[in-house]
């Protein structure tokens, strides 16, 4: 029986459809998606070292109940078996009516082995998802980045070892031999195998569709934040071609995926609507430099022609790393006057309130508080961020006119959220001051506190988002504290 690789896993980009991707052995030659008797063909969209990588696209019509599908996959006729052996999968549509319910989650993975080691139950929070999958289903889970942790490159990869033992000049003047960039291609090849098949994730991978951005981690740590002189040696570019690559096949489900907004892919922004919610996913890192997060010739455009179309409904938009946080300022002034700064730059320079970024901040903001005003009173605007490794959410308020944007941060569903020691440390270089925006103080921008909780979520979480019969956005982090933190979005 054909084993499968990665996945499968399951995507959604439309109301109605829904996408599968997966990988098989080379030798595979054709493969079809079974859904309740329904044979759909599964067309080969890349290779690896190791595998051939198959999508397949089937329409779910929503009507007015609920229903749960169940499918196989066959690999040359017959049942394909996934990594933990299963050979069936089931996920649900919801009713025309139904209200969707959501998962949100961010850095799923370790930044170190000694935070791997130190961690007691690595996957306790998918282990949680699943079980609450069982009880109330999803309709969709929202991956806002670093859905696995790619810093072990450095570490793996005996070429980039012997790279990164020579003077700055001398790697600037290097280019990617034929070995590293074979050795690089098939260390990101392994790490979506390994990292993507623990049985809790990979199920909910299987079951429960998903929109993905990316983030730093699923390149490098920092990636996008470093002077420039790195970022566009051939090295560094080498091992974002590979990275690209495979984000692309199995977190984008390939080019042909139909929610891109720019179907080149020159970057990865896309939108879908899905039961009266508009998801809008940011792509911050294809294009991200030190001077921007998103190109003003290529990504922004396609951001606010999207953004202008949307006249109803309300708007759910990933941010990979926040918009609306403690403001680090202070600390990149004092450690831009040091000999430090080229060290600190992912950590810092990383940040939208960075001020090489505050501009196109402003500039997000004013945008998504244009969209909310031209919508009902009664439509949300929340940006789902991560990164940060802790839960907390703030809120954008436009006095003058009376609109909201809120956002929610859900960091880590694996990585572990900052020490004690570590969060004194961030306290104390950092503030959360009220900020305003424009010179009349209109535009107010301030963290709130979550109910039953402290105002950071230090702990890991995820979020589920449901709309209430009482007309609020309730947002729930699931935590593996004590606390049950929660916060009705008016």
């Amino acid at each position: 029986m054909t084993k499968i690789k990665v996945g499968p896993i399951l995507g959604v980009e439309s109301d109605t459809l829904y996408t599968l991707c997966f990988s098989t052995e080379p030798d595979v030659k054709s493969a079809d998606w079974v859904i309740d008797g329904n044979s759909v063909k599964c067309n080969q969209v890349a290779e690896t070292p190791s595998s051939v990588v198959w999508r397949a696209e089937h329409k779910v019509t929503a009507v007015k109940d609920a229903k749960t599908l169940t499918y196989q996959v066959l690999a040359d006729g017959d049942a394909a078996r996934c990594q933990n052996d299963r050979t069936e999968w089931t996920f649900y549509s919801p009713g025309k009516s139904e209200q969707p319910k959501f998962a949100y989650m961010s850095c799923n993975g370790f930044s170190s082995l000694d935070l791997m080691h130190k961690t007691q139950e690595p996957y306790l929070l998918w282990q949680k998802l699943q079980a609450e999958h069982v009880k109330t289903p999803f309709s969709m889970m929202l991956m806002g980045g670093d859905q696995l942790y790619a810093d072990s490159i450095w570490s793996s990869v005996t070429k980039l070892k012997e790279w990164n033992g020579l003077s700055l000049d001398d790697k600037k003047k290097r280019t990617a031999t034929v070995p590293m960039r074979d050795q690089i291609d098939r260390f990101y090849d392994t790490l979506y195998q390994e990292r993507w098949n623990d049985p809790s994730m990979s199920l909910m991978l299987a079951t429960v569709p998903s929109v993905m951005m990316w983030d730093d981690h699923d390149i490098f740590d920092g990636w996008g934040s470093f002077p420039k002189e790195l970022h566009e040696c051939d090295v560094f570019q080498s091992i974002f071609g590979f990275a690209k690559k495979y984000f692309e096949i199995f977190q984008i489900r390939s080019k042909n995926n139909t929610s891109l907004l720019d179907k080149a892919a020159d970057h990865y922004a896309l939108a879908v609507k899905f039961r009266g919610y508009n998801i809008l996913a940011l792509d911050n890192r294809t294009e991200r430099t030190l001077e921007q997060v998103m190109s003003s010739e290529r990504q922004w455009p396609t951001v606010i022609e999207y953004l202008n179309g949307v006249k109803d409904g309300h708007l759910l938009v990933l941010s990979g790393v926040p918009v609306v946080y403690r403001d680090f300022t202070f600390t990149e002034n004092v450690f831009d006057a040091t000999p430090w700064e080229e060290e600190l730059t992912d950590d810092l320079k990383d940040h939208w309130r960075s001020k090489n970024h505050q501009g196109e901040r402003a500039r997000l903001i004013h945008w998504l508080l244009d969209a909310a005003n031209r919508r009902d009173v009664s439509c949300k605007t929340v940006i789902l961020s991560g990164d940060v490794h802790i839960g907390c959410i703030g809120v954008i308020h436009d006095q003058a006119r009376d609109c909201k944007v809120h956002q929610v941060v859900s960091s880590g569903i694996i990585h572990p959220a900052p020490s004690r020691l570590q969060w004194i440390g961030i306290m104390a270089v950092t503030n959360d001051r009220t900020e305003y925006l424009d010179e009349m103080k209109n535009i107010r921008i301030s963290m709130l506190t979550p109910f039953a909780s402290d105002q950071y979520i230090r702990q890991r979480n995820y979020v589920t988002l449901l709309m209430g019969t009482d007309h609020k956005l309730w947002v729930n982090w699931e935590s593996e504290g004590k606390d049950e933190p929660n916060y009705p979005i008016q």
